[in-house]
């Protein structure tokens, strides 16, 4: 699971825009998100790299965590 903290994300609607930009880049991810605590956790075979230059993209910027 890739942990991303997502400042940005404040409310329902931000945190669908990050689920569809994550899912239109890996339709077979998992995204689970807290809004509460603004994070972001992507199971993908994809690198994290790409995943947080996606989710920053959709205006979103995103910070790997650990």
């Amino acid at each position: 699971m890739i942990e991303f903290t997502v400042e940005k994300m404040k409310c329902g609607g931000c945190s669908a825009n990050v689920e569809r930009a994550v899912k239109a880049l890996d339709s077979n991810a998992t995204v689970q998100i807290d809004l509460g605590k603004k994070l972001v956790q992507v199971e993908s075979s994809l690198p994290a790299t790409s995943l947080a230059k996606t989710i920053s993209d959709a205006g979103y910027p995103a910070v790997l965590n650990g």
